[in-house]
């Protein structure tokens, strides 16, 4: 019975609320008022955009408020109220989502206040009625569990009310979709951007000008060549080591465009070689991905840097003398967990790394996860899109 009655007021609790939010009703009634009167001027053209948010802001309320309650989230489907002043005013009266949240208001003026009207007899009734049935029968209570079915109905009906067609939900969804994609070439081209400059300074401050003092010492050894063999040999040498270095720094460019391992021994190959050298005692877990047909070679460049960086960071930052590579191949994608037993506390929002392992991952359409909670564990997961 204790928590029968528990329940119960909570769901009064949610009901009075919604008896709340349908005193909002009236303000509205008043709000178009007012705008309808200032739109008869145009500087008063402003005034419905801005009442037309003010009613997105109650209704998504109220979807939030059914979505906790039902566990169910509420989709919403709005325009975007963008521009200057008459094309929002155009975009406001032209929006659909306008007419279904007034058509919501109107109806939930009604049923808001009848339903918490209708709490107070089921209390009066339940109390009565439970209390004698629980305390002589040793039954169930029946009455006040129907409090909770009133809160049902209204967030039923609130649902059926605010949820946009099915048309309206896809254009949006569409929208949203072209702005994520937006976002993430921009990134991809600061990314492409940034590795190009990267890749331009090595060439200019480390392999070109081993290659002009390479050339300097052959042009000497050349003039000693034959007034003193012993300069001239002592400068060949040199001229080797230079060229021996010019190679290194080539090789170090190289693999920062496309590692030559991974053409080699494959992404699994790779990663175990990586982990070998990172300084951690790194085990690799391969769930599929050595197997069958290997991911494009993007693909495997993206995932094979991602793990370069988290080993890096845990390396460095974390603390940690352990670590764990996971590469999970799945129907439609490639999945890569990396994880720390380091101290944690990574901020997740931080750091050139990580933006640029997200920029990486962004470029083909990925994700990246992190958890870091302090004291440790660090987990990344990217999930790659991967035609096998």
């Amino acid at each position: 019975m204790r928590e029968t009655v528990r329940r119960a007021q909570r769901a009064s609790v949610e009901l009075l609320r919604g008896a709340g939010l349908s005193l909002v009703s009236y303000f509205f009634v008043a709000l178009a008022v007012f705008t309808a009167v200032a739109m008869v001027t145009v500087v008063g053209a402003g005034v419905l955009p801005e009442s037309v948010l003010l009613l997105r802001r109650t209704a998504g309320y109220k979807r939030r408020w059914v979505g906790s309650w039902t566990e169910e989230p509420v989709p919403e489907a709005y325009r975007p109220l963008t521009g200057e002043v008459f094309t929002r005013v155009r975009t406001a009266v032209g929006d659909p989502a306008t007419y279904r949240d007034l058509r919501w208001l109107a109806a939930h003026a009604v049923y808001g206040w009848l339903l918490a009207c209708c709490a107070l007899p089921v209390w009066v009734v339940g109390l009565l009625v439970d209390g004698v049935w629980c305390g002589l029968l040793r039954k169930r209570a029946v009455v006040l569990p129907l409090i909770e079915r009133l809160v049902d109905v209204d967030a039923g009906w609130s649902r059926a009310l605010l949820l946009p067609s099915p048309e309206a939900l896809r254009t949006v969804r569409l929208a949203e979709r072209v702005a994520e994609l937006s976002e993430t070439r921009a990134g991809a081209v600061a990314a492409h951007g940034a590795e190009l400059r990267r890749i331009e300074r090595d060439l200019h401050d480390g392999t070109q000008a081993r290659l002009v003092a390479l050339s300097m010492r052959v042009g000497l050894a050349r003039r000693a060549y034959d007034k003193d063999p012993d300069a001239a040999r002592k400068l060949l040498e040199d001229a080797q080591d230079q060229a021996e270095e010019a190679l290194t720094e080539l090789r170090h460019v190289v693999r920062g465009i496309h590692p030559p391992i991974l053409t080699d021994r494959g992404l699994v190959g790779a990663v175990r070689a990586l982990a070998a050298g990172s300084g951690l005692e790194v085990s690799v877990h391969d769930d599929g991905v050595a197997d069958g047909p290997r991911a494009p070679a993007a693909v495997e460049a993206a995932a094979y840097f991602v793990i370069a960086e988290a080993l890096t960071n845990a390396a460095k930052h974390s603390g940690a003398r352990q670590a764990s590579v996971g590469l999970v191949r799945m129907r439609d994608r490639l999945r890569v967990a990396v994880r720390d037993e380091g101290r944690g506390g990574a901020d997740p929002s931080g750091g050139s790394g990580l933006l640029g392992m997200r920029r990486r991952v962004a470029a083909l359409d990925g994700t990246v996860e992190m958890t870091s909670p302090v004291g440790g564990p660090t987990l990344i997961e990217v999930e790659l899109p991967c035609v096998w």
